[in-house]
């Protein structure tokens, strides 16, 4: 299975200076790519000098993580992509077992497991052991609920689960072009979460494989900030509009936007006058591409079976359950 490691890069010359190495190193029977959007550093120089054998995809302006990929992945040829971000260290035998497991052929999209690169004993935020979603969707993960991480000590093993992390993202070149890639007015943040949602409702397997594990350094692209909230809050309303049934829909949508209010309140409450301003006008970015995004749901087949937990903010604000075992 000919399998391609493609890294999606911004001005990210010291994060590949530091990451590089052991990708180079650990990495064997796959091809090394960079998809450069456009930087004004000095990445691509210090690539062709110091690691003449990854290849280079340049693009002509910054695209964001979902068009930058699906423009850069038009051009690698291989059978199985890996979507690996610049700040994750990966470990000796990271690769092998995941390749195993496509190899059994009905196999989709997976991810290994997901550790903090400075405590590497603690799962990361990004996607833990696999992510999930609840009724209204909230995303979560074995090993993490909103904030709360959990510590690494084997409770997860190789499972199914709902969406794979965008951090270290692994799909059959044949289920991405299918699903012709990401959406790309998403631009970045849950556009994994949306593609594999997609791919569920085609009836696609998404698994986190235990037996590989990689360290993630964790918001070097967009550090916690309004744009990052802006962009949570509207991509997981669209992907709500676009994948939720039919019948289900009016009613989740008008959930979601009260809970949305309590966010928003919650944030003024502590004093957060931006983020709750921020949370306002995602929503009425989302009602102004309302017409945009229905169009979309013609191009998708919903299941009803998407969640496994009616509601993640109150099993986790109000009965004070901190872990995913507790759900």
């Amino acid at each position: 299975m000919k399998t391609a490691i493609v890294i999606l890069n911004w001005n990210g010359r010291s994060l590949l200076e530091q990451f590089l190495p052991d990708l180079v190193k650990h990495t064997k029977d796959a091809e090394l790519w960079v998809i450069d959007n456009a930087s004004t550093d000095d990445s691509c120089v210090f690539l062709s000098h110091q690691y003449p054998k990854v290849k280079q995809v340049l693009l002509d302006q910054n695209y964001g993580f979902a068009k930058g990929y699906n423009l850069g992945l038009k051009l690698i040829e291989a059978d199985l992509y890996c979507l690996l971000n610049n700040d994750v260290a990966v470990s000796e035998n990271w690769l092998p077992p995941i390749q195993n497991a496509f190899k059994e052929g009905e196999l989709a999209i997976a991810q290994p497991l997901l550790l903090q690169y400075d405590q590497r004993q603690m799962f990361e935020y990004a996607g833990a052991a696999g992510g999930y979603i609840d009724r209204y969707g909230f995303p979560y993960c074995r090993g993490r609920l909103f904030e709360q991480l959990e510590e690494n000590t084997g409770q997860y093993k190789t499972s199914q689960c709902f969406w794979a992390s965008g951090a270290c993202f692994f799909i059959r070149r044949s289920v991405w072009e299918e699903l012709n890639g990401f959406d790309e007015d998403f631009f970045m943040h849950q556009e994994e979460i949306d593609l594999c949602w997609r791919a569920f409702n085609l009836g696609y397997k998404t698994k986190c494989i235990a037996g590989s594990q990689v360290y993630h350094l964790g918001a070097a692209s967009l550090k916690p900030s309004p744009q990052k909230t802006f962009f949570n809050h509207r991509n997981s309303l669209w992907m709500l509009i676009k994948n939720v049934p039919k019948q289900q829909l009016f009613r989740i949508f008008f959930m979601r936007l009260i809970l949305d209010g309590f966010a928003a309140i919650r944030y003024l409450s502590m004093g957060h006058v931006t983020s709750f301003f921020t949370i306002i006008k995602a929503h009425f970015n989302v009602y102004g591409s309302l017409r945009k995004t229905l169009a979309k749901r013609e191009l998708n087949r919903q299941k009803k079976s998407y969640y496994r937990l009616k509601s993640l903010p109150w099993n986790y604000f109000v009965l004070r359950k901190s872990k995913f075992s507790d759900l």
